[in-house]
């Protein structure tokens, strides 16, 4: 047969795209097919290497890795829906798209049975070919943010926790087991939620907390860190975009909305994000769909959206830096956390329970909070919130070195001290009227942050944005952007 004149030509071959390019194993014993597929695969941008046999293409399951697999069920050496039972064993597996001749359709019903993510009759359309295997690699690259998604979820163990027994916890809690069973019309999508609090009160334990009260807790969780998303990639990374979008984008990529498909997109510091971002992310949640960037076409997206800040929206709005529409669209419900100084003894037992995850952690022995050592934990003020005395405690519980935990290794000093106890007459803006005491606290955090104005941002708890308008309305000068 001329195949088999031409099987020493093909097997083995490999394409020259780069090698950050998807890897295509083509098990195939075809010659003229297969020389065509590898051709066309490799001018697409795709890596590909073609094995004739099973044998052969078992070899370069594990010396190529590839990302995606096309599988004859008929080859020299065996049938290809043995290849195919092994590898649905193989959770890690490259999905498999199968070949089939006429009249093998048993076969590929038995290959989906089996796992099979998509089927194509010889003879082949290779420009059907080419969308069934980008079709793959995108279900495939979801599945695995899904994965990670679930394993940071049932890896996050106690800290996905909203503990406290003072009525305001109590009050958060009802609250989320009430949103948790308004979903379950899949006619109807969720109602959006924004979550509002001061910085370290757990906002984002919320939201989790509030994924896991209903139907949506298999489905997966995305945090969103508005915050840090680079300025120049924020509509890609939100978004998704295609191959070829922009300098850089090598292959389509769904974006992390399209990735918590069916589960819950957290916003987290939805405050941050630039207000022609706003513009477009109102757009999604309005009409439940995403266009990537550099592509044409909507994508449908059942996902929920949950929102957090520690900004001050109507503010915000008020100074042009929010979107009134994007704000009510998103403030259906309001979940408000209470700072940590509202919730009384709340306070020891977080620190207790910190305790002893610190031990756990280090397999240390768990030591005791002494009791001055309590009162200065319920005297303090936390501006830090749950956030701040989690950190404390480790700091405390590594120095103390097998001791019980004094009011010393605790490191609170005199700031253990409430607010309404300390000296009101020693503070510098005391006699200040409120534009003289703004602008001295400006000039405060600019001098600690050398003019840095995103360190001084972060010092007053503030957005830079918003630090930026009060410098030019005081006329300061000297601040650089980070």
């Amino acid at each position: 047969m001329l195949a088999n004149l031409l099987t020493d030509d093909l097997s083995g071959f490999q394409s020259s795209a780069p090698v950050h390019a998807a890897r295509v194993l083509l098990i195939e014993d075809e010659a003229l097919f297969a020389r065509a597929v590898v051709k066309r695969l490799g001018g697409a941008g795709y890596a590909c290497e073609h094995a004739v046999t099973l044998a052969a293409g078992r070899e370069s399951l594990s010396s190529f890795g590839p990302d995606v697999i096309l599988l004859d069920l008929r080859l020299p050496d065996g049938q290809g829906v043995d290849l195919l039972a092994e590898l649905a064993r193989d959770t890690r597996a490259a999905p498999v798209i199968v070949l089939t001749a006429y009249g093998e359709v048993e076969d590929a019903v038995r290959a989906m049975k089996l796992g099979a993510a998509d089927y194509l009759k010889k003879p082949v359309d290779l420009d059907e070919l080419q969308l069934v295997i980008e079709k793959a690699l995108r279900t495939a690259g979801l599945r695995q943010k899904v994965d990670y998604s679930r394993s940071r979820e049932s890896h996050s163990g106690d800290d996905a926790q909203l503990l406290g027994e003072s009525p305001a916890m109590h009050a958060v809690r009802e609250q989320i087991a009430a949103l948790g069973s308004l979903i379950g019309n899949r006619l109807a999508p969720p109602p959006t939620v924004l979550i509002i609090g001061e910085t370290g009160t757990g906002k984002d334990v919320a939201a989790r907390c509030l994924h896991r009260a209903g139907p949506l807790a298999e489905r997966p969780f995305v945090q969103v860190d508005c915050a840090s998303l680079p300025r120049e990639l924020i509509e890609a990374e939100l978004f998704g975009h295609e191959k070829g979008a922009y300098t850089g984008a090598q292959g389509a990529r769904a974006g992390l909305l399209e990735a918590a498909e069916g589960g819950t997109a957290f916003l987290d510091e939805i405050g941050e994000l630039p207000l022609d971002m706003q513009a477009k992310l109102l757009n999604v949640i309005e009409r439940r769909v995403v266009r990537r960037v550099g592509s044409t076409r909507e994508r449908p997206i059942g996902a929920r959206f949950v929102a957090g800040t520690n900004r001050d929206l109507p503010a915000m709005i008020a100074a042009g830096q929010f979107r009134a529409d994007l704000f009510y669209r998103l403030n259906v419900v309001t979940l408000k956390m209470p700072p940590l100084r509202e919730r009384g003894d709340d306070v020891l037992l977080l620190a207790q329970r910190f305790v002893t995850q610190t031990a756990r952690r280090y397999a240390l022995v768990e030591p005791v909070i002494q009791k001055d050592a309590r009162t200065a934990l319920l005297r303090y003020h936390w501006p830090g919130n749950v956030r701040e005395l989690k950190h404390l405690i480790e700091r405390a519980l590594l120095l103390c070195q097998g001791r019980d935990i004094g009011p010393a290794d605790l490191g609170l000093g005199t700031q253990a001290e409430t607010p309404s106890a300390a000296n009101e007459s020693s503070s510098p803006i005391a006699s200040m009227t409120l534009d003289e005491a703004e602008r001295w606290m400006i000039e405060h955090a600019l001098e600690k942050a050398r003019g840095n104005v995103s360190q001084a941002a972060r010092r007053l708890g503030v957005s830079r944005m918003t630090l930026r308008y009060r410098i030019d309305k005081h006329g300061l000068k000297g601040a650089v952007d980070e």
